[in-house]
């Protein structure tokens, strides 16, 4: 989706270590994360779609942002460029969960609660985020990245996804990402992604992209 639903057990984070230019973020970077996160996707076309109120949206989707985060957290699957969160990933190395099962279950309460007679579409396009997911073989999985509006344009988000991919390689296996803003799919392209198939949100307007990369002979 850079984002959906699975979800992972919400632990006491590892120690930190340094991965290139990322560090991994630890239960202490909860929010800064969150909030890049947040301000990434504020208007991303899908994204603002299932949040329609511009005044709400901010809150809603740090809830539903930070399942995610959460979840990630314990199996070392944050990645922040620096102390402030410039630029995140979130992510799940293969055989892991997007979400874990308490955070699963908060979800589609939260939604339907959030969103009134809106949450039915909603939740019928994260049905369609799941159904696209691929089977059959092991990947990394994107679920968001993100950078603040005042850090765009250094590549300081493509970097980190740079060190994802090469993380990915050296475990001989690839990833996967669905692209929810057609503007970034160029960007997704130059780091080796392939678009494989698309599908809208449930209104039949907003397009998503999902995007697979081979690992690369290392």
């Amino acid at each position: 989706m850079d984002g959906r639903g699975n979800f992972c057990r919400f632990a006491p984070a590892k120690q930190t270590r340094v991965v290139g230019v990322a560090r991994i973020a630890k239960e202490s970077d909860y929010d800064a994360v969150v909030a890049t996160i947040v301000a990434a996707f504020r208007d991303d076309p899908t994204w603002a779609w299932m949040f329609p109120d511009p005044f709400k949206r901010p809150d809603q989707h740090a809830t539903v942002f930070g399942l995610y985060v959460e979840s990630a957290l314990s199996n070392e699957g944050v990645w922040m460029a620096d102390d402030r969160a410039s630029a995140v990933a979130v992510f799940t190395r293969p055989g892991e969960r997007e979400l874990s099962e308490s955070a699963e279950a908060r979800l589609e309460p939260f939604l339907v609660e959030a969103l009134g007679d809106h949450a039915p579409a909603v939740l019928t396009t994260f049905e369609r985020f799941e159904a696209a997911i691929p089977q059959g073989r092991p990947f990394y999985y994107l679920s968001f990245l993100g950078t603040r509006p005042d850090s765009r344009g250094k590549g300081i988000g493509m970097g980190l996804l740079a060190e994802l991919v090469a993380e990915a390689d050296r475990d001989g296996q690839p990833t996967y990402l669905e692209s929810t803003n057609p503007a970034n799919n160029p960007r997704y392209e130059r780091l080796g992604f392939k678009a494989q198939s698309s599908f809208k949100t449930s209104d039949e307007v907003h397009t998503v992209t999902t995007m697979w990369r081979d690992p690369a002979v290392v």
